[in-house]
């Protein structure tokens, strides 16, 4: 592998198509302006670089990216590449990661609109995020211990797992399929309107009128908060751990609460029943609805 430490590049395409590099301590920035550092490489190498130019991974395959710091300048750092590893990184740039496959992320601070679109298998672990539109369209999602700020993630993920995360969001999850989400917060309005064969397992669930036109979804032993108008047209199993302010027209299924302030049937096609069971060991029979 070819060594390059302690160098400045601000020229077009400093290393196109190059193969097998590792940079140390690089910067790429300055007055050329140059765009796309590492356009179709191969078995790149980034450790402890400074990147403050637009676009410096991009149809690449096998990138490895430690302790580096990717400024708001560095715009769509990481499109159309893959088997990608990033560890201890700043990503602050808009648009950061996109149309990517592989990828592994771990203690990274991303701060960037519109992150991760259309990623196929992606692993991030103990990072913070800021984000709008935050993983759209992507698949095979494994997220450890992640906390997410901003608004409309999530929206038509599939096949995915997330555990033990933070989500501060607003319209999260929409039309989301396949996805399992265990002991984690979700706090947000519209929460996981119109997904299909979602599960939250353990999760405290905070917000305003959530998960409505839901088609196979489950509620394993959650905790709701500010939850009103919930369930409305869903098809829904759901085992509630706290009261809930009011359920709507759930379409199919049963709901198993300790107590609820109102239930509004006022559609004759909603035939989802509602149970109150105040003793925990009659909560616990789920959604037998006996």
């Amino acid at each position: 592998m070819n060594i390059i430490q302690g160098q400045t590049f601000d020229q077009e395409r400093a290393f196109y198509g190059t193969r097998h590099i590792l940079a140390k301590d690089c910067c790429f920035d300055g007055p050329a302006d140059g765009e796309s550092a590492f356009k179709e490489c191969s078995d790149i190498q980034a450790d402890h670089c400074y990147f403050n130019l637009r676009y410096p991974f991009w149809h690449d395959h096998g990138v490895t990216i430690h302790n580096s710091d990717m400024t708001e300048l560095c715009r769509a750092a990481l499109w159309y590449s893959h088997e990608i590893r990033i560890r201890n990184t700043k990503m602050h740039g808009i648009k950061a990661l996109r149309e990517c496959s592989g990828v592994e992320l771990e203690q990274c601070d991303i701060i960037s609109p519109e992150f991760g679109w259309s990623v196929r298998g992606i692993k991030m672990t103990d990072c913070t995020a800021e984000s709008e539109y935050f993983m759209m369209r992507s698949d095979h999602l494994e997220f450890k211990n992640v906390h997410m700020k901003g608004k409309y993630s999530f929206q038509y993920i599939e096949d995915s797992v997330l555990e033990n995360c933070v989500f501060e969001t607003k319209d999260a999850f929409w039309h989301a399929k396949n996805v399992v989400v265990r002991n984690s917060i979700i706090k947000g309005e519209y929460l996981g309107w119109y997904c299909e064969n979602v599960t939250f397992e353990h999760c405290k669930i905070i917000g305003t009128q959530p998960l409505c036109y839901c088609k196979g979804l489950k509620l394993i032993d959650c905790e709701m908060e500010q939850a009103d108008l919930c369930f409305e047209k869903s098809q829904v199993d759901a085992v509630i751990t706290t009261p809930v302010i009011s359920i709507k027209n759930p379409a199919s299924g049963c709901i198993v609460v300790p107590a609820v302030g109102e239930t509004i049937y006022d559609d004759p096609n909603a035939q989802g029943k509602v149970i109150v069971r105040s003793q925990p060991e009659e909560t616990n029979k789920a959604c037998s609805c006996a």
